[in-house]
């Protein structure tokens, strides 16, 4: 089920600052990293913990830094399943 804008809000206020909401149906972050191996390193646990919830984040991978988007794409926008990813992918160490 979509979030509506005060859940969304709510939901926000659960993780770091870091996270932003992105033309109201993106959950994103940008990670930086020292060097494009621990970028990548970063990219295969992002892809296990994905994998382990059957919800997937549109990635995108460059020299030390990768930008994590969540929607859910069946639905047009963000539900409970995209902050449940977004907490999984914190619990990963950088």
């Amino acid at each position: 089920m979509l979030l509506n804008e005060k859940q969304i809000k709510k939901q926000l206020g659960k993780l770091p600052v870091e996270w932003i909401v992105v033309g109201g149906n993106i959950l994103e972050k940008v990670f930086v990293f020292d060097d494009f191996k621990s970028a990548v390193g970063f990219v295969v646990l992002v892809g296990e913990e994905a994998e382990a919830i059957n919800h997937h984040p549109d990635v995108t991978l460059s020299w030390g830094k990768v930008v994590i988007d969540i929607t859910t794409h069946k639905e047009s926008g963000l539900t409970e399943k995209d902050f449940k990813l977004a907490k999984q992918i914190e619990t990963i160490g950088i």
